[in-house]
């Protein structure tokens, strides 16, 4: 671990026999094992989770030059803070967003009781205006959990909503009809 990772918690369980599981909360990294291991397999275990787990928030890549900032979520949250400003009256901002792995299945999504939101690394080289729209729709979610009409309110204000959605549509149309790549 570097000066930059965020703490670590270990929780040691009878519960648990084999398995073990890191999980990101709050800021710190929480490292699930089973009781009876030993010091050793406590640090192995420990090193490989929090790596593991870290790999899955990279990021951003600065898309218009300059200096990444010192934590790489900032520059997610400053872009939603801004959209917030723009498009949704300041509301729906999030604690904490950032890019993940494991979304596979969609491009985003939001746990309004916490105020977060993760974004499919799939999105990474999207023209920014896609990528607007997914935090817009996931900062939505912040507001308005379900996909209802109050929901489809909130989206109206960005201009790109439908040519956006239709983009990914498209997206996942040739993805999932091997056309990707083409």
């Amino acid at each position: 671990m570097t000066v930059k990772d965020p703490p670590v918690e270990v929780r040691r369980s009878t519960k648990r026999r084999r398995t073990v599981s890191a999980d990101l909360r709050d800021g710190v990294v929480i490292v699930s094992i089973p009781a009876h291991f030993t010091a050793a397999q406590e640090a192995d275990w420990v090193q490989r989770m929090v790596t593991k787990l870290l790999s899955k928030h990279q990021p951003l890549t600065p898309t218009q030059g300059g200096a990444a900032p010192a934590n790489p979520g900032d520059e997610l949250l400053q872009r939603a803070g801004a959209l917030s400003e723009a498009y949704l009256a300041g509301r729906g901002q999030p604690v904490s967003i950032g890019w993940v792995t494991n979304q596979n299945s969609r491009w985003a999504s939001a746990t309004p009781a916490r105020k977060t939101i993760r974004l499919s690394h799939k999105l990474q080289g999207m023209p920014g205006w896609v990528v607007d729209y997914v935090i817009l729709h996931e900062m939505a979610h912040l507001i308005e959990p379900s996909h209802n009409r109050v929901f489809w309110r909130l989206l109206e204000a960005y201009p790109r909503t439908e040519t956006a959605k239709a983009f990914l549509d498209g997206v996942s149309f040739a993805a999932n009809h091997g056309m990707a790549g083409r």
